[in-house]
């Protein structure tokens, strides 16, 4: 072996294995690697092209313009407009229908979901749609992210290797049209018999014993934050008990008068919730709006209170049904002063809180006391505590306060919002749909992200907040050893050594050697780089032996999508690490099982479909 393998080797060993001891975390083991590759490359080692070419030292960050990586952050994007409408709520209430709360059923069950997406869409994006929809389950049932997710990521790539529509499969077809001599192509369901036959298995496997086998770890910190729902808050500011609906008459005195001079609050002491007009809040729309015949009005006061206001032309009715459902729609927010804010000690008349913010403060709760009327002539004492509501379009201008401490509420209560849920359902549908006639899949995600950012579907700053950018440089920083490994010609080595040892064993072992041989490259450099290296390789000596190279070229690609061993083998389990805080052994300990499953139902699936 050469002096530039030797280092490689060292490169990566030596960060995963403090990475395996926790010294060091992935995401940094992985941006070290290529920062260390791109200095060997400086000082003229041929690591990343060839030697004395400093110039391609560049190289160790080229992985932050790969097409993943730009898909992986559309996805981002895009997928927490479904999170945000509650797409994923209601995903995760059928599923949850189902499971209930059987933790072995509900990993079967997710692991079926990004199977069954996988078959018609990229891996990545099937785990990336899913994902929040297993979050949203993790939360309802308390069973721990981590029992989740991991099933999540394997049952994408399980599916991926029972569909043509897997890049690898497609670059193993295209590879046997331009072999010595050229092959017959494979065919659209050539994958499907024993790459399902996996994908089954697979699954079995994970409903049995992943319960046992998947870790149980507590979420980070951002998933493991309590979050109060709509309803909680509800109880907690005790809104419920002075809910009250009146409609506005046509000779009511508040007639063509704006909320804010109507003296509804300064007068009577009463809380405007919200004001409705043909079914549609017009409170969101205006932080001022005018009252007009017709109009029903949500109001928050005590029963002496509510009755004073009869004599202004108000019906008053203590039906509160319509009441309750008009507040779903607002977006809630419980809010604090924080440390030295210039507002204590101020009312929230004094500094026109709604008028600054578009929002409106509907109760207000001082250690165990609760205030729902005259709130806006209330001194504002540090610890005091805000229940907030108006448009999710305002919510922006109220965090970039310095003067508030902002709690948004767990929406698991919250009703769909339909128009944020048609467009982002649009977008992907549509994106996923020109991917498959041809279109990269980076370039229609890209779109379908700047569309959701241009429509408004995903706030812009919403979306920078909705990018794991632990996933983003943990695979841009191993794109750099994938270089390294081709570069340094480690990769095709190993893949030689390896068909070399299976030769003997005859065609099942040649299409074993290369479905190992793959599967191991795979762990670090990739599905579809590894297709390119030992595909040539397998599908030459299948050839050279008479043994059916198709066959061959299915096992090679299946072990293409065998991405169990480690986090890095696939962006799909990069993409779990951070929401279920894994650590790098829990993907070997459930994977190492799930690899030989595979193996084994993959030399079952060539014998009795292949006839090897």
């Amino acid at each position: 072996m050469q002096i530039t393998q030797w280092l490689l080797i060292a490169t990566i060993i030596i960060p995963i294995i403090l990475v395996i001891f926790n010294r060091l975390r992935i995401d940094t083991a992985a941006l070290f690697m290529a920062a260390l590759l791109g200095v060997f490359q400086l000082s003229g080692l041929g690591m990343l092209g060839p030697e004395h070419t400093p110039a391609d030292a560049i190289k160790a960050i080229s992985g932050f313009s790969q097409p993943v990586v730009i898909t992986l952050i559309s996805l981002f994007i895009v997928t927490s407009g479904l999170e945000k409408s509650g797409v994923t709520r209601w995903l995760a209430h059928q599923i949850l229908r189902i499971g209930g709360e059987n933790e072995s059923l509900l990993i079967a069950l997710f692991a079926t979901l990004t199977a069954v997406l996988s078959l018609v869409m990229n891996n990545l994006a099937a785990g990336a749609l899913v994902l929040p929809t297993a979050m949203e389950a993790s939360r309802r049932t308390g069973i721990r992210p981590s029992k989740l997710l991991i099933p999540v990521a394997y049952g994408s790539l399980l599916g991926g290797s029972a569909t043509y529509l897997t890049t690898a499969n497609i670059i193993m077809s295209d590879l046997l049209r331009i072999a010595n001599p050229p092959q017959s192509p494979l065919r659209f369901l050539d994958f499907t018999p024993t790459g399902g036959l996996i994908a089954i298995a697979g699954i079995i496997f994970l409903w049995i014993f992943g319960k046992h086998l998947l870790p149980d770890r507590e979420p980070a910190i951002e998933q493991a934050t309590a979050r109060r729902t709509i309803h909680e808050l509800q109880d907690l500011y005790e809104i419920n008990k002075w809910l009250w609906e009146a409609r506005v008459l046509d000779h009511s005195e508040l007639v063509d008068i704006n909320l804010g001079s109507s003296q509804l609050g300064g007068k009577y002491g009463i809380t405007v919730a919200a004001i409705i007009r043909e079914q549609k809040n017009v409170l969101l729309q205006s932080a001022d709006p005018k009252i007009c015949p017709g109009d029903v009005l949500i109001l928050i006061g005590q029963d002496e209170e509510i009755s004073e206001l009869r004599s202004l032309g108000l019906d008053i009715t203590l039906e509160k049904e319509n009441a309750r459902s008009a507040l779903q729609e607002p977006s809630y927010l419980e809010m604090i002063l924080a440390p030295h804010s210039k507002m204590e000690q101020k009312t929230l008349k004094e500094i026109e809180f709604r008028k600054t913010f578009g929002m409106s403060v509907i109760a207000i709760k001082r250690l165990t006391q609760s205030f729902r009327t005259d709130v806006g002539d209330i001194p504002l004492n540090m610890g005091d505590s805000f229940l907030v509501i108006g448009n999710r379009k305002q919510i922006s201008s109220l965090r970039k306060s310095s003067d508030f401490i902002i709690f948004e509420p767990d929406q698991v209560d919250e009703p769909i919002d339909k128009r944020q849920a048609f467009f982002t359902i649009l977008l992907i549908s549509v994106a996923i749909a020109v991917s498959i006639v041809g279109v990269p899949i980076y370039l229609s995600m890209l779109v379908a992200a700047v569309l959701s950012m241009a429509l408004k579907v995903v706030p812009i700053e919403e979306s920078y907040q909705s990018v794991e950018w632990q996933a983003i440089f943990l695979i841009s920083g191993m794109y750099a050893v994938s270089l390294a490994m081709i570069q340094t010609g480690l990769a095709n080595l190993l893949g030689k050594s390896t068909i070399a040892l299976a030769l003997p064993l005859g065609p099942l072992g040649v299409a074993a050697g290369g479905y190992l041989i793959t599967a191991l490259l795979t762990q670090f450099i990739g599905g579809q780089v590894t297709a390119l290296i030992t595909g040539p390789i397998t599908i030459s000596a299948a050839i050279s032996l008479g043994i059916n190279p198709q066959a061959v070229a299915v096992a090679t690609a299946i072990g293409c999508s065998a991405s169990f061993l480690t986090p890095m083998a696939h962006p799909v389990n990069i993409l779990m690490i951070a929401p279920a805080n894994y650590k790098f052994g829990d993907f070997f300990r459930v994977g190492w099982l799930l690899t030989f499953i595979s193996f084994i139902v993959l030399l079952i699936g060539l014998a009795i479909f292949w006839h090897l």
